[in-house]
């Protein structure tokens, strides 16, 4: 399994006391920074539609880009245009803001957002590291409705309605308030005041055992708390996009390059209740190369596997690269129990508080609780798809 964390957390185990002052300072340096935002002494753009952010106060794989790929399926089935602001790591197009196509080149987009331009065409994905920019951008050419901030916790230049905050199960117990560089966090336990929602990537009886560091951790914020998880559906085959339910017993070779590779291996073994032949793992946001394909296909045959599995991000980056014998996840969104929602699931919060949204905000204009075919918004639709991490 990877070591990709393994040796940083080390680190920082043993050198935390030498660490701590920069923390510290650290901390307190981004406490000040989200002040001058909330007092309007840095300014703040504000789109002319609802805007949600998705983030994280730590680094690593939380969950993002599947939580962002659940609210464009929401709008999409309420009719709704929907935008996603992303600064596109590891992107190089040739100008900014890039409006992502689905047949763009994953070095020019960055994986992430052409996996969901691939997932969501009707969605406008604007890869911009100065985000002001793209949403202006996007505004001057489209008309969405909603707008995803992706990765955007952090990032206050754009002003938004609803922050969404994934937490790792780590996040409220060995890893609370650990700021970089002692720790994953990006800011301290202060930050989370401005969440409206916390989410852990969890099952739902794991995340009942997190109960005890739920209330500990976050009751102080009297926000709801909500689990998700990704479930495999099925596979497509990268090249062609043959869909199959099952390998029906047959050994498979599995492939990762995402945050969480372990969560990956859970999946994949609870689906199909045996395990891979051998996990291969990559760094996170790992550009593949033609050596890298010859030596998955070469351990595939070594192992005797007639299937190599990988991630839908994976496969962005595979591309035509690969043979027949690749495949990827076809993963939703399942949401489980919640604390402190009353027993609400996500979707129906999410739809609630994105109807309050549209009726509060002047900025929206003739937006109103109907879509463009004059249907209220369904609470329950689009609950269970999304995408992989």
């Amino acid at each position: 399994m990877s070591k990709q964390y393994r040796p940083v957390e080390e680190l920082q185990q043993r050198f935390r006391p030498l660490l701590a002052p920069a923390a510290w300072l650290n901390a307190r340096i981004m406490r000040l920074r989200s002040r001058l935002y909330a007092r309007g002494v840095f300014p703040q753009w504000e789109a002319p539609a609802v805007t949600v952010s998705v983030g994280n106060v730590s680094w690593g794989g939380t969950g993002k880009t599947p939580m962002a790929g659940w609210l464009l399926k929401w709008a999409a089935n309420r009719g709704l245009e929907a935008g996603v602001l992303t600064r596109g790591y590891r992107a190089k197009p040739a100008a900014y803001p890039f409006h992502v196509q689905p047949g763009n080149l994953v070095e020019e987009a960055g994986d992430e957002p052409l996996m969901l331009a691939k997932e969501y065409p009707e969605a406008r994905i604007v890869v911009d590291p100065v985000r002001t920019r793209g949403g202006k951008w996007l505004f001057e050419h489209f008309n969405p409705r909603l707008v995803v901030l992706d990765d955007g916790f952090q990032h206050m230049a754009v002003k938004r309605h609803a922050d969404i905050v994934l937490l790792r199960p780590s996040d409220l117990a060995q890893h609370w308030n650990r700021v970089i560089p002692a720790g994953a966090w990006r800011e301290d336990y202060t930050a989370l005041r401005r969440a409206d929602c916390f989410m852990i990537k969890s099952s739902p009886e794991y995340f009942e055992k997190l109960g005890e560091h739920i209330h500990k951790r976050l009751e102080q914020y009297n926000r709801p708390v909500f689990s998700f998880s990704l479930s495999p559906k099925g596979f497509v085959q990268v090249l062609t996009g043959k869909s199959e339910k099952d390998f029906f017993g047959e050994p498979f070779l599995l492939v990762s390059g995402i945050g969480d590779p372990k969560q990956v291996h859970r999946a994949a073994v609870k689906y199909f209740n045996y395990k891979p032949v051998d996990h291969m793992v990559y760094r996170d946001h790992h550009t593949y190369t033609k050596t890298d394909v010859l030596d998955i296909i070469a351990t595939a045959k070594r192992k005797k596997a007639k299937f190599i599995l990988c991630t839908q991000k994976d496969a962005v980056k595979l591309g035509p690269m690969c043979t027949l014998d690749f495949w990827a996840f076809d993963t939703r969104v399942d949401f489980g129990p919640s604390y402190f929602a009353q027993r609400v699931k996500f979707g129906a919060w999410w739809s609630r508080r994105f109807n309050t949204l549209v009726q509060e905000l002047p900025v929206m204009g003739a937006a109103t609780g109907e879509n463009n075919s004059g249907h209220e918004y369904d609470e329950n639709a689009g609950e269970d798809h999304g995408t992989q991490d």
